[in-house]
């Protein structure tokens, strides 16, 4: 940096903010470190007493911070972002609408790996709200060697929020408890609660027996209804008398998997029926827990993902939900 007559700063940098004093109405910043001085503040400046300032000599190769900010938005974003002026040197991208947010956390650890730079997201597979902030990108210094930036953009496109798509469903509720009326059925409303949150229409509700045909016959009739999406509450664990997995496959399902590394809902079961309607098998904390397994994996299957054992095998990396 170097100490120049304000008269001659202009189109420089400024290397630091600049208070100004108002006597009875206030005090606080007329210039932010970064400001490329213009023509018409060099009368304010000089009204607060600036008469030399102190700016930064750009060297040929270095761009300002808030460029480099903007510039990694731009290669990075992918359908669903929106994303506007830095503020501080900070790019913030947004939901652009409702959605599951897909981050390429592998790229992006690459980008972060590049000299100064710093992008800080949510975590991948995020259900997300239209307008929320899922990212900040900027880089450390005021300047930064333009060929980072150039290296970061050449690694493209790293996140992205995939709309909701509501599905049909259906939802069977075992128990012999609650199939021969002797207590209230409190699972269904709540996973009906949560399929309205995403827009999913119930075209079929029914109860069952804990019994293996029973069920499996029930996910016949949900499929013959129309439902694109089958939840089976309850019956989920290895007792004797649940029959809700042991339905699941004998109705034609491809298990994907029986049981995931997430706490609470660990007895979890997801199979596809012809071949892309999901069936789950929903354990009892799904219930009476505000957040399980099924909240994480509800807006992966109305995002249109298909999911695989190993995506499940990946969710024991903070699946100890503690919401």
């Amino acid at each position: 940096m170097k100490v120049i007559p304000t008269q001659d700063a202009i189109g420089m940098m400024l290397c630091h903010d600049l208070t100004r004093i108002v006597p009875g109405e206030g005090k606080g910043p007329a210039f932010r470190k970064g400001h490329i001085v213009q023509p018409e503040d060099i009368p304010l400046l000089l009204s607060m007493g600036k008469e030399h300032l102190y700016v930064w000599e750009v060297e040929p190769g270095m761009i300002h911070e808030e460029e480099a900010a903007q510039r990694l938005a731009q290669a990075g974003v992918s359908d669903g972002i929106s994303w506007g002026p830095p503020r501080e040197g900070k790019v913030s991208l947004k939901a652009a609408h409702s959605g599951l947010l897909r981050v390429d956390a592998a790229k992006l650890e690459q980008i972060n790996g590049i000299g100064e730079i710093t992008i800080a997201s949510l975590r991948d597979r995020t259900a997300v709200s239209e307008g929320q902030v899922l990212a900040g990108c900027k880089v450390t210094p005021l300047l930064i060697a333009e060929h980072q930036v150039e290296e970061a953009e050449g690694l493209g496109r790293w996140i992205e929020v995939k709309p909701f798509q509501p599905l049909r469903a259906a939802v069977v509720v075992t128990g012999s408890e609650v199939y021969k009326g002797r207590i209230q059925d409190k699972f269904g409303p709540v996973v009906e609660a949560k399929l309205a949150e995403h827009g999913c229409p119930v075209v079929y509700r029914t109860y069952s027996d804990d019994q293996t045909e029973m069920v499996t016959e029930r996910i016949a009739e949900a499929v013959a209804a129309g439902a694109e999406l089958i939840l089976c509450t309850g019956g989920m664990s290895v007792d004797p008398d649940d029959a809700t997995p042991g339905a699941i496959r004998r109705s034609g399902a491809r298990i994907v998997t029986y049981g995931a590394p997430v706490l609470p809902g660990s007895m979890f079961m997801l199979g596809y029926l012809e071949g892309d309607r999901p069936v789950m098998g929903l354990p009892g904390a799904v219930m009476f827990e505000p957040y399980t397994i099924f909240d994480m994996v509800l807006p992966m299957v109305l995002a249109g993902e298909m999911l695989t054992k190993q995506d499940f095998i990946r969710m024991g990396h903070g699946g100890l939900i503690q919401k």
